[in-house]
């Protein structure tokens, strides 16, 4: 025992505490951090210069137009509500800004630091001397606070997302204090940096044009590397580098934003946005249709080397979850046996033949390509064991007896004698829960009713998809309906769950925590604008969640994420889709990129710049 322990016994005990702390969070309680991992130590030192998927010496200049789809009807952010125009976010600053090469990781960005407890029960940002609004004044603490508490108010996603957040208020110069009505969830300190911040003197000062609640179209103030320079409603919305920028100078943003002009032009057909490129009238063009891909890019600009045509690109990033999804709010989908019957007559083997030109794999689980993917795709036996056995045990009442018994997998049509087994299958489960055919159509037991389904879509590509499926639904006996509408009907339909089976993506990241509410928890059934468009209300998938939230380690996470993921997919909740390996996207060769592209994502425009040599070979 030192010298100074035996001096001073109180110290020993506190040097365990410590100890404690350094070897559970990996540093001491309370440190100033200048970013902060949810996965293990940030990559980047307090002392970088720059990432290093950027190129510092970049030059700024040029112009470049992309595709918006669809139309947009708000330039209000904070509010959920209404269509907003892509591209907003480019004139906002969050407190940290995420690294593009590395998961679960936020660097400070307005917050020059943060720090919180070992207990997890609050968090305090230093926002950076110097940061401004474009008119000039500061980013203030007030300004942190006021957008917390009207996202949190006009954002159910949000409002879910930051739910444990129960007050803010200031505690230093330039520092703001953010407390929760829990302790122990990792993640909450860091998520709370990815707010991002709006100008409380903006929506104040004019609270009849710019009110937060309502949906307007008035140029917004920000902070961030971008202006709006001008917009047409549903048409187009142009973005100007803010050349005086007051953050253009820190590490996070060397090397960035580098385009002068980012224009976005709308449009409601996808062929017809891809022949404005094919013209020149756009600039960057990323591939949604394996068909375009494998066939329409047989013409001269592609050829001779003045379109890039790229498909290289493999990023260390979650597949989301893409599917049909059910509305359980509905009678005749809060059987599991009617969603299970659904599941198994999706023939993708086909599909990815016939339509998708062998382009795509197909989704298996709520955390594709991660750790935390199920363990049938890790290990040999593929059924819960150790600590995920461990929390699927507290909920063994409340879910499919196969979570325990059988490894989940998706309708296998590569073996063609499994199409009648599969339709058998289908046929008695629909009879289980009290339907069964009659004169070729599925009908109530009980009230006559037919099985009547609706497919509601807003991107008229899907329709050659859902038609697919319809063929194989109707061996059944279902009535099934395809119907298309503008995007404006569509989200006004989402937002109040009217819908049948709708197209939807869960996006995961490697560290999932408070989100998992949002999507799957049952608080958020109910709640328009919530993402849980499922209308999910199960007691065990809440209860897997809380150990999501508030799991002590990675060991934990990972096991709750795999006893979660088992449980919704044994509940049937989606007809999971697809996933492309590589990513897909052309440009016109009048840009270039760091050698070392991000892992995470393309990064395009932020970390490509234009580049005048190539240009001057295009003739501009």
């Amino acid at each position: 025992m030192s010298k100074y322990f035996r001096l001073f016994p109180g110290l020993q005990a506190l040097a365990v505490i410590l100890l404690a702390t350094v070897m559970a969070t990996g540093a001491v309680a309370d440190e100033k951090r200048h970013a902060a991992s949810l996965i293990g130590k940030p990559k980047y030192g307090a002392d970088f210069k720059h990432f290093d998927y950027v190129n510092p010496n970049a030059p700024k200049g040029g112009k470049v137009r992309m595709v918006g789809f669809g139309t947009f009807e708000t330039l209000n952010n904070i509010l959920y509500r209404g269509r907003k125009a892509a591209g907003l976010d480019f004139i906002y600053d969050r407190l940290m800004t995420t690294g593009m090469d590395e998961p679960s990781t936020d660097y400070g960005l307005l917050a020059e630091w943060m720090s919180y407890p070992a207990d997890y029960s609050s968090v305090t940002y230093k926002l950076r001397e110097g940061a401004k609004w474009h008119d000039g004044k500061p980013v203030t603490v007030e300004d942190v606070i006021f957008s917390m508490n009207m996202v949190k108010k006009h954002d159910p996603e949000y409002g879910k997302y930051y739910a444990n957040v129960v007050r803010s208020e200031k505690t230093g110069e330039r520092e703001v204090t953010f407390y929760f009505d829990k302790k122990g969830n990792r993640e909450l300190p860091q998520i709370v940096g990815q707010l991002t911040v709006y100008p409380k003197h903006f929506y104040e000062g004019n609270k009849q044009e710019h009110d937060p609640g309502k949906t307007w179209l008035k140029t917004p103030l920000g902070s961030g590397p971008y202006r709006i320079k001008k917009f047409e409603a549903g048409r187009f919305i142009v973005y100007e580098r803010v050349k005086d920028y007051w953050g253009k100078d820190l590490p996070v943003n060397v090397g960035k934003h580098n385009l002068d002009e980012i224009r976005i032009n709308y449009f409601l057909d996808l062929q017809a946005a891809f022949e404005t490129f094919k013209k020149g009238e756009i600039d960057y063009y990323p591939e949604f249709s394996s068909k375009s891909w494998a066939t329409a890019y047989n013409f001269p600009a592609v050829k001779d080397g003045r379109i890039k045509k790229r498909n290289d690109v493999v990023l260390d990033n979650l597949e989301p979850m893409q599917g049909f999804i059910f509305n359980t709010r509905l009678k005749k989908f809060s059987d599991a046996r009617v969603r299970k019957a659904f599941n198994l007559m999706f023939n993708f083997t086909a599909l990815n033949k016939d339509l998708f030109f062998g382009q795509y794999k197909r989704t298996s689980s709520y955390f594709q390509k991660s750790e935390l993917t199920k363990p049938s795709e890790l290990s040999a036996q593929g059924l819960p064991k150790g600590r995920e056995l461990e929390f699927l045990n507290e909920v063994r009442d409340q879910v499919p007896p196969e979570v325990f018994t059988t490894p989940y997998q998706n309708a296998d049509y590569t073996d063609p004698t499994n199409r009648r087994r599969y339709r058998r299958e289908a046929t008695k489960l629909l009879k289980e829960a009290g339907w069964e055919v009659k004169d070729g159509r599925l009908i109530n037991v009980k009230t006559g009713e037919p099985f009547q389904v609706e497919f509601l879509l807003v991107q008229p590509t899907f329709e050659k998809v859902v038609q697919s499926y319809q063929q194989w639904l109707e061996l059944l006996g279902i009535a099934v309906k395809v119907r298309t509408v503008d995007t404006s009907q569509y989200n006004a339909r989402i937002n109040k769950f009217d819908y049948e089976i709708i197209v939807h993506s869960f996006s995961q990241s490697e560290s999932p925590g408070n989100e998992q509410r949002d999507f799957w928890g049952s608080a958020a059934a109910d709640i328009p604008g919530t993402r849980n468009k499922i209308g999910i209300k199960n007691p065990a998938v809440d209860k897997l969640i809380d150990h999501i939230v508030f799991a002590k380690n990675r060991e934990d996470l990972t096991a709750a994420c795999r006893a979660l993921d088992r449980v919704l997919l044994w509940n049937y909740y989606v007809v999971p889709h697809w996933y492309a390996p590589h990513e897909r996207f052309s440009y016109w060769n009048r840009y270039s990129a760091p050698e070392k592209l991000p892992t995470r994502t393309i990064g395009f425009p932020t970390v490509w710049w234009y580049d005048k040599a190539k240009a001057a070979k295009l003739g501009h």
